[in-house]
């Protein structure tokens, strides 16, 4: 037998755990244990046992089983649930996506509202992001329709169009705070991943760049584009750079070009995403902000720093 957490997160602004439903939670569970408030009636780590798994599918589609029980006991409650091995909780590598993710928005589909084409390149998005498209096609489709743009739209998209995603700088500088290492990797442009980055903390971003031509979007993007095989290896290469394990990692992502980031992180998590998406990542958050993912490594609230 090996030693598991289950981590329940109620939504931000909720006190929607107590004491009797942490404990129906847990006897759920195998040898299911009440461990500790993480942040009183928001948010409880409880421990049990399982079996120790032969390969990392059949660990995950345990934790998934643990997972989706215990959402049916807490059905009607806007709780998300993190089941994971108790080792190595707190990550040392951070890789998230941005648009839909890290900030509200798809830029380009912001973008696009400057030429009277929002409402289009928004579907092609959506289907991309889904998986029923391929995404670099979608991507050079999409972009071809912003020819002509002017480049200092893009500071105005930013400022006006654009918001951070609750939780969002708290998890970076909380997890930078304990020596881990944070990248936004998108499928979106530099010029936005330069500026958000740094707004929300980042030490590092790929994104992909933009043909400018005196000083407006030529309708191209320069080659090979930054799409899910590009995530990946971008995980792979930094894990290998900073020396560290497997599940030492964590990634976050909301589309269709995210799952491969997924599947190879330690913690997987998927953030209000699109339906495949939920459904194949380690973990997801439904209900709550980008705060979850410090609670489902284990921190309490009074570790958050948000300054």
């Amino acid at each position: 037998m090996s030693d598991y957490i289950a981590t329940l997160v109620a939504a931000p602004g909720t006190k929607a755990m107590d004491e009797a439903l942490a404990a129906r939670a847990a006897s759920a569970l195998p040898s299911g244990q009440i461990k500790r408030w993480l942040d009183p009636g928001r948010a409880i780590d409880i421990a049990f046992e399982d079996g120790v798994f032969a390969d990392r599918h059949g660990l995950w589609t345990a934790m998934r089983t643990h997972a989706d029980k215990l959402r049916e006991v807490l059905a009607g409650e806007r709780i998300d649930v993190f089941v994971q091995p108790s080792a190595n909780r707190r990550k040392k590598l951070f890789l998230a996506d941005m648009d839909s993710t890290m900030i509200g928005q798809e830029c380009i589909d912001e973008l696009a509202a400057f030429v009277g084409k929002k409402a289009h390149v928004a579907e092609i998005t959506e289907r991309a992001m889904r998986g029923e498209i391929a995404f670099e096609p979608a991507l050079r489709e999409r972009v071809a329709l912003l020819k002509g743009l002017q480049e200092t739209v893009v500071s105005k998209v930013i400022a006006e169009r654009i918001t951070l995603t609750p939780g969002g700088t708290a998890l970076v500088k909380t997890m930078r705070a304990n020596d881990a290492y944070t990248a936004l990797v998108s499928g979106g442009f530099t010029l936005f991943t330069n500026r958000i980055a740094e707004m929300i903390g980042f030490q590092e971003n790929r994104a992909n760049r933009l043909i400018i031509e005196n000083g407006c979007f030529a309708g191209a993007v320069v080659e090979p584009i930054l799409g899910r095989e590009a995530k990946l290896a971008t995980l792979v290469e930094l894990r290998s750079t900073h020396n560290l394990a497997q599940d030492e990692t964590m990634a976050v992502g909301d589309g269709a070009n995210d799952l491969a980031m997924l599947d190879e992180a330690g913690l997987g998590v998927a953030f209000h995403a699109k339906p495949a998406v939920a459904a194949a990542a380690h973990a997801r958050v439904d209900h709550g902000d980008l705060t979850a993912l410090l609670f489902a490594q284990g921190f309490e609230r009074a570790e958050f720093v948000e300054t």
